[in-house]
């Protein structure tokens, strides 16, 4: 007789199938069951169970009704499938074969607002869910990843052991998966994750770029100084890969990065992310930046035919190469501090409107190891939020404060420089930008306020009145008194 699986998991993709052997290492018993498309994916289970699963404890079943059966109560199914309609289709199949209790995890990119829906319908029919972010790829998926879990609180001292075993580990030892919220706030932190993501690639993208063309390097060079960076503050998984990247080369000795077509894709997350933080009233220009530089990417056709029309002035390769490097250094590193100061600001807006009360220093932590952007620095930025004075904004902290004091001067110089010489560093600019702009005591918004008086009466505040009394001026001579609400989107 089979013993009874500590956990089912459906979906055998790449992360799916590393997620169960990863468990299987850790001493679970593993039920596994795939969602078979007909000519397509005929005999995963199988294969996956004779090959790499084989003399592990993993079994494998043909049937959902079987695969449910073979679960230890309360049962706990993790999906691991393609976020959207595939999620909402599993869940009306396992419905009528689970009980009372019972624990459904969406290990996959959910929307966080399907995660709020299936929350309440999981938990309507007596059931548990939890919509947790799982980051760290392939590798992550095998040998710890970073797990962020939310949903139905109930389910957390169920699944706990379980998770807490296959993620990764920081240094000090501390497992990178502890209990982020309510409702989708598992999936809400991952998206997050995943934006700052996006900008942590476009930035790294971009000091790459200014070290080939204006500092004229070479792959090899670029991979010293990437390598070197990763032994310090800039110390990251995206830094350390890229140090990788640039020196792999085919078999017939050409480099593949030079080989590879300009043309970046991308799965939705990142867009996500952009539009819920508009959605929230939330400045996160440097994360919308990297994702329209994806989107112009794409259109590789239209960039062509406009490098033809626009023809920028040649660019001087700079002599003073140390200096230049130290100068992208900053740029870089400032410029990641502005992207994640932006997604956790995000974060805590989230979390105070929708009060699901995210403990910012311990997502900070769940991110040091395992995920795509853990960083040296997410140490610091768990201290931060670990003060008694805890700051309003992450570079207003004393750390991060000093820090990008000491870096504006590089910072700038790079985006003036290439800006001097048209090359592109869109992401650069706006972390620059959005640092001058929130540091200004005084900025532009007195004319735009006016000019929304002017054409909709939307009214203003004055500089010597108190702050929440509105006032309206009849601009033209010939306006009437009444006017618009106030409101803020």
């Amino acid at each position: 007789m089979i013993m009874k699986s500590d956990i089912g998991l459906i979906g055998l993709a790449v992360m799916g199938e590393n997620l169960a052997l990863n468990m299987a290492n850790h001493g679970w018993n593993v039920s596994v069951w795939n969602r078979t498309v007909p000519n397509i994916e005929e005999g995963v289970v199988e294969r996956f169970v004779n090959g790499r699963a084989k003399g592990k404890t993993i079994n494998g079943y043909l049937e959902l009704t079987d695969f449910v059966d073979s679960i230890a109560k309360p049962r706990k199914v993790m999906m691991m499938v393609r976020a959207g309609k595939p999620v909402d289709e599993l869940m009306e199949q396992l419905f009528p074969l689970l009980e009372a209790g019972d624990i459904i995890i969406d290990g996959g990119n959910s929307n966080y607002e399907d995660t709020n829906r299936r929350v309440a319908l999981a938990e309507s029919e007596g059931f548990l869910f939890v919509g947790s972010g799982v980051s760290g790829g392939e590798e992550g998926a095998l040998n710890g990843a970073s797990i962020m879990p939310g949903g139905s609180a109930e389910a957390w001292e169920s699944v706990r052991s379980i998770l807490q075993s296959i993620a990764a580990k920081a240094e000090d030892g501390t497992p990178c998966c502890q209990w982020v919220g309510p409702q989708g706030a598992g999936h809400f932190v991952k998206m997050i994750h995943n934006g700052i993501e996006y900008g942590d690639m476009q930035l790294i993208a971009e000091a790459y770029w200014t070290m080939k063309n204006i500092g004229g390097m070479s792959n090899e060079e670029m991979a010293n100084v990437f390598e070197q960076w990763n032994e310090g503050k800039l110390k990251s998984y995206l830094v350390e890969i890229t140090a990788n990247l640039l020196r792999h080369k085919s078999s017939d000795g050409v480099a593949i990065i030079d080989q590879i077509l300009d043309i970046a894709g991308q799965k939705g997350t990142g867009k996500w992310s952009v539009i819920n933080a508009m959605n929230l009233g939330m400045p996160l220009g440097l994360i919308g930046t990297a994702v329209f530089e994806r989107s112009l990417s794409a259109d590789k056709s239209t960039r062509l035919l406009a490098s033809n029309r626009f023809r920028h002035k040649s660019i001087e390769v700079d002599t003073h190469r140390e200096q230049l490097i130290d100068k992208v250094f900053s740029a870089l590193y400032a410029s990641k501090l502005v992207s994640y100061a932006q997604g956790f600001a995000v974060l805590q807006r989230a979390s105070d409107e929708f009060n699901w009360n995210l403990d910012m220093a311990s997502i900070a932590r769940m991110w040091r190891a395992g995920c795509i952007i853990r960083s040296a620095f997410l140490n610091d930025i768990a201290q931060a939020f670990e003060q008694s004075e805890r700051p309003s904004h992450l570079l207003l902290a004393p750390f991060f404060a000093k820090e990008i004091e000491q870096l504006t001067e590089g910072w700038s110089s790079i985006v003036a420089k290439a800006a001097s010489r048209g090359l592109p560093v869109p992401a650069f600019s706006s972390a620059l930008n959005y640092f001058y702009s929130l540091s200004s005591a005084n900025l532009p918004a007195n004319l735009i306020q006016a000019q929304r008086d002017y054409f909709g009466a939307h009214t203003f505040e004055r500089r010597d009145a108190e702050r929440g009394k509105f006032f309206h001026e009849n601009w033209t001579g010939h306006g009437g008194k009444t006017q618009s609400g106030t409101y803020n989107v």
